[in-house]
C-alpha cells in the first residue's frame, strides 16, 4: 500500500509543474492535430474571438437591418473549421429569453415570430451576421452572438432599438383610469407599444415635460420633468424622470407612456410658457413653421382616438396627444 500511494505522488505532482503545456479555462489539452492537416488542434493555443459593435444600432419599424457578428481565430488558422452559430434576445422587463436561430453550416432554424424574417448573411468567411426583415416594435432589445467551435464558444452582444417617439397617453375617460394591462391595449389601439425606461428618458432628454404619471414597459410608473414645479414633485427636486416604483399590474391605475415607431417627419417638443387649448397648440405650433403631430390611424382605432404624427415637421402638444 506504501509502493502505491507512493507512485501515485509521483505521476501527479511533476504535472502540476510542467511548463509549454496549452492552457485554455483552467484545463490543459492535448497538442495532437485533430483532423485539418495543419497540426492545429482545438485548444492548441488557438483562441476564438467574436466581434459585435459596441455602440447602439437604429433602425425602424417596417425596416431590414443586419445585426453584425464576425468570428476569427487568434493566432489564424490555416484553413475554416465548421461551427454552430446561434443568436438568441435576452430577457428584458420580464419577458423571457428568446431563441431566433440556430445554424450549421448552410442549415438553419428560426423560432417563434422570427420564422421567415431572419437569416445568416453568407457573403464573407466567418461572418455569422443575422440580417432581420420587416422590423417590428417589439423586436427592439438586446441580441446575443454565439460562436461553437466543438468545445468552446464565445458570443457579443448587439443591441437594436428603434427610433421613435414618446407619447402620453390618457384615456376619453379621464386622468388615472388605466391598469397595466389597459394600458398595453391602449397602446396597441394606437398601433404603438408601452415605452420603456430608457426611450422615455431619451425622451425627457429631448424636452418631454409631463406631469402626469403613466405606466412603462417594466410595469413601473413614472413622468418626466423638465423644469421643476410645485405640482410635479416640488420645486426642490431637480429636472428628471420621476418615479412612484413598480406597481400592481392590476389594481393600480395611471395613464401611459407609448412608443411609437413608425413615423414620418420629424418629432419635437415645443416649450410653452402657458397651458395650451388643442385649437391654440395648433396655433402655436403653425407659428413654429411645423403642424401639430398625430397618429397613423391603426385598423382598430377608434374615431376619436389622438393621432401622431403627421408627414413633414410635427410638434406634440399635451392636449393633443
Amino acid at each position: 500500500m506504501h509502493d502505491t500511494m507512493g507512485l501515485l505522488v509521483l505521476l501527479l505532482l511533476p504535472l502540476a509543474g510542467v511548463s509549454g503545456l496549452p492552457f485554455y479555462n483552467g484545463f490543459y489539452y492535448s497538442s495532437s492535430p485533430v483532423g485539418n492537416g495543419h497540426g492545429e488542434g482545438l485548444f492548441n493555443g488557438v483562441k476564438l474571438v467574436v466581434d459585435t459593435p459596441q455602440g447602439t444600432l437604429f433602425s425602424h419599424q417596417g425596416a431590414n437591418v443586419t445585426l453584425p457578428c464576425r468570428y476569427h481565430y487568434a493566432p489564424a488558422l490555416a484553413s475554416p473549421r465548421p461551427v454552430r452559430v446561434k443568436w438568441w434576445k435576452l430577457s428584458e422587463n420580464g419577458a423571457p429569453e428568446q431563441d431566433v436561430l440556430v445554424a450549421i453550416g448552410l442549415r438553419h432554424r428560426s423560432f417563434g415570430d422570427y420564422q421567415g424574417r431572419v437569416r445568416l448573411r453568407r457573403d464573407g468567411e466567418r461572418e455569422a451576421s443575422l440580417e432581420m426583415q420587416d422590423l417590428r416594435l417589439e423586436d427592439s432589445g438586446r441580441y446575443r452572438c454565439e460562436v461553437i467551435d466543438g468545445l468552446e464558444d464565445e458570443s457579443g452582444l448587439v443591441e437594436l432599438e428603434l427610433r421613435g417617439v414618446v407619447f402620453p397617453y390618457q384615456p376619453p375617460q379621464g386622468r388615472y383610469q388605466l391598469n397595466f394591462h389597459e394600458a398595453q391595449q391602449a397602446c396597441e389601439e394606437q398601433g404603438a407599444a408601452v415605452a420603456s425606461f430608457e426611450q422615455l428618458f431619451r425622451a425627457w432628454e429631448e424636452g418631454l415635460d409631463w406631469c402626469n404619471a403613466g405606466w412603462l414597459q417594466d410595469a413601473s410608473v413614472q413622468y418626466p420633468i423638465a423644469q421643476a414645479r410645485r405640482p410635479c414633485g416640488g420645486l426642490g427636486l431637480a429636472p428628471g424622470v420621476r418615479s412612484y416604483g413598480s406597481r400592481h399590474r392590476r389594481l393600480h391605475r395611471y395613464d401611459v407612456f407609448c412608443f411609437a415607431a413608425a413615423l414620418r417627419g420629424r418629432v419635437y417638443y415645443l416649450e410653452h410658457p402657458e397651458k395650451l387649448t388643442l385649437a391654440e397648440a395648433r396655433e402655436a405650433c403653425q407659428e413654429d413653421g411645423a403642424q401639430i403631430a398625430k397618429l397613423p390611424d391603426p385598423p382598430s382605432a377608434r374615431a376619436d382616438t389622438p393621432r401622431l404624427p403627421a408627414p413633414g415637421s410635427s410638434c406634440p402638444s399635451p392636449l393633443a396627444l
